[in-house]
């Protein structure tokens, strides 16, 4: 897998997704549908794996049993709502969920990037043209390459750890620590808190349909959801549950939670309309994630804009103190 998913990347898997589902809905077994897209794959990079999952099915292997012999391909959110989907018979539904969230993905980055565009042009272009006047005067074009090449060179390695980081394949540390630092910036830590839930939800909904026992189910979607902080909060509650607790009860007492996502919950547990109580919990923190994100998208070029105006005007403000400093510390300069 490639350490860096492009938005081009995420478009190609949502193709994949989308061809999964709508062949399967048109009645081609699984088997035929792979085959057809291993002749003809949206990218060339799933034909060795979608190659691999056929060799696993015409050996009887179950398609989820066929996805643990290629390990980190998928997400485990992936992983768990194809599962779940095999087991109830929604293949078709799941394949079409996961469609529409990568190409959500997809056009989230694109966004994001094609508003960063004009600030890291600019930001690149103020790098190289300020220092120019002093490097030509002095001759120090070492020190001119040090705060030119040498400066964009550490924000590139810091830009890579961080996209690094962000992927959902990284393990747990990564995704800890990247989780910590997020939670308390604005906008973002919120809205990759709702996406976590939004990702719980919808593996939920899919495991309990499957039939999967409740604390499984729950095991197995925390860890879908791609948040540490929500896997370890309900992997504390496996004693709560043997003691004749259910996820309802313990939602109410786990901050990790929203409120609203506990109380709906709760709600939908009593009432026997948990999969209604799912699917709206899905949609609403499907749809405030997407809102914020896009907010971000919308702002951080800003921010980004911002910071270049900083940095030159400092620059600039340098410049002349340094200059004026000079003179006036000079022998012609100083007062007789």
């Amino acid at each position: 897998m490639p350490l860096i998913v492009t938005p081009a990347r995420l478009s190609k898997l949502s193709e994949f997704y989308h061809q999964l589902g709508s062949m399967l809905t048109a009645g081609l077994t699984l088997i035929q549908t792979l085959e057809q897209i291993h002749r003809s794959p949206p990218a060339h990079f799933l034909r060795r794996p979608v190659r691999r999952l056929l060799d696993g099915l015409n050996q009887g292997l179950d398609f989820g049993d066929a996805l643990l012999t290629l390990p980190g391909w998928l997400p485990s959110f992936d992983v768990a709502l194809i599962v779940a989907g095999e087991k109830s018979g929604r293949l078709d539904a799941v394949f079409r969920i996961l469609a529409e969230y990568y190409q959500a993905r997809a056009r989230l980055a694109r966004q994001v990037l094609s508003y960063l565009a004009y600030p890291l042009f600019t930001l690149h272009g103020a790098i190289f043209i300020i220092p120019f006047a002093a490097a030509f005067v002095s001759g120090d074009w070492g020190g001119y390459l040090r705060q030119t090449i040498g400066l964009l060179g550490f924000a590139y390695v810091l830009v890579f750890l961080l996209l690094y980081a962000c992927q959902s394949r990284r393990g747990e540390f990564w995704r800890s620590l990247l989780e910590t630092i997020a939670h308390p910036i604005p906008i973002l830590g919120k809205a990759r808190r709702q996406l976590a839930v939004a990702r719980l939800a919808t593996a939920l909904e899919a495991l309990l349909n499957a039939g999967v026992p409740i604390f499984q189910a729950w095991q197995l979607s925390a860890a879908a959801s791609g948040s540490p902080a929500l896997r370890r909060a309900v992997a504390a509650w496996e004693p709560h549950l043997q003691a004749g607790e259910t996820p309802g009860d313990l939602l109410g007492r786990t901050r990790a939670f929203p409120e609203m996502f506990a109380s709906l919950y709760h709600t939908g547990e009593i009432s026997g309309s948990l999969d209604d109580a799912l699917r709206r919990l899905r949609q609403y923190y499907d749809e405030e994630s997407a809102r914020r994100f896009q907010a971000l998208a919308a702002w951080l070029p800003r921010i980004v804009y911002f910071a270049i105006v900083i940095y030159i005007a400092s620059y600039i403000v340098g410049f002349w103190t340094n200059y004026y400093s000079a003179i006036l510390n000079s022998p012609l300069g100083s007062p007789e």
